[in-house]
């Protein structure tokens, strides 16, 4: 997963690949900041798919027992991959489960940019100051496709989109911003073509790097491969050798040739 990278320098942790897993971590980190009395908090975010999970019940049960500094921020888009809310859950949404937890909850407008930073910097100060869990659901709602390999017509239908895309954060931030007098269509075309231009260069840039080498496959994670994985790799270079026209040359490079 491309999404593991931490820093101890800015205080991100990383994150393991399953889902919700990082909601019960979160709990863990914020009871060590408690118990090191240190004046900060953890922050974690999710999806209101995640919340599904049984993770998300034991962190929340776990963070107001015992009262740890933590905010628990959920993005409720209404489909998480693929499936509707109401098939997710009969109740309103993941704001009642905080007040069962006995945390302290808000519910925001997930789609006005402002209000989400009132929201959160509030529970923040709850937090910190308080040392109390709190739970931020934010309202909002997913334009684009889950992923790449996702067709969000199988689950709703293109009227819906175009009624939220009305309600699009980038574009009602803009026309705020407009309204104040910073910003104008000229700087939104001027920095859209801006960073059309950059991602153009660096998209030519990457295709004249030449493809990983198959060895990379099995390297890039253990300096000396096992000898199982060892076995998997002579075997599918000699399957390649066998068989070249079912590896297009333009996708892979057999070792360093």
């Amino acid at each position: 997963m491309p999404i593991h990278y931490g820093s101890q320098a800015l205080n991100y942790m990383t994150i393991s690949s399953p889902l919700g897993t990082q909601i019960p971590q979160a709990t863990g980190y914020a009871f060590a900041l408690k118990t090191q009395n240190k004046p900060n908090c953890v922050i974690c975010y999710f999806g209101e798919g995640a919340a599904s999970e049984g993770d998300f019940h034991a962190a929340l049960n776990m963070a107001g027992v015992f009262k740890v500094p933590v905010i628990f921020f959920c993005r409720n888009n209404g489909y998480a991959i693929s499936t509707p809310a109401h098939e997710q859950f009969a109740g309103d949404g993941i704001a009642s489960r905080g007040v069962g937890y006995g945390i302290k909850t808000l519910r925001v407008d997930g789609n006005d940019v402002l209000a989400v930073l009132k929201a959160t910097q509030e529970a923040r100060r709850m937090a910190v100051e308080q040392h109390e869990p709190v739970l931020i659901e934010a309202m909002t709602y997913r334009l684009g496709a889950h992923s790449s390999s996702d067709d969000p017509s199988g689950y709703r239908n293109k009227s819906e989109e175009e009624t939220w895309r009305a309600k699009c954060p980038v574009l009602r931030f803009k026309l705020w911003l407009i309204a104040q007098g910073w910003w104008d269509e000229d700087q939104e075309e001027q920095r859209k073509q801006a960073h059309r231009s950059a991602i153009v260069n660096a998209m030519k840039k990457a295709e004249k790097i030449p493809a990983p080498t198959l060895e990379d496959l099995f390297s890039d994670v253990y300096d000396t491969p096992p000898w199982h994985l060892q076995e998997q790799y002579d075997a599918l270079k000699a399957h390649i050798r066998k068989y070249p026209e079912a590896y297009p040359k333009t996708s892979w490079r057999l070792d360093h040739e």
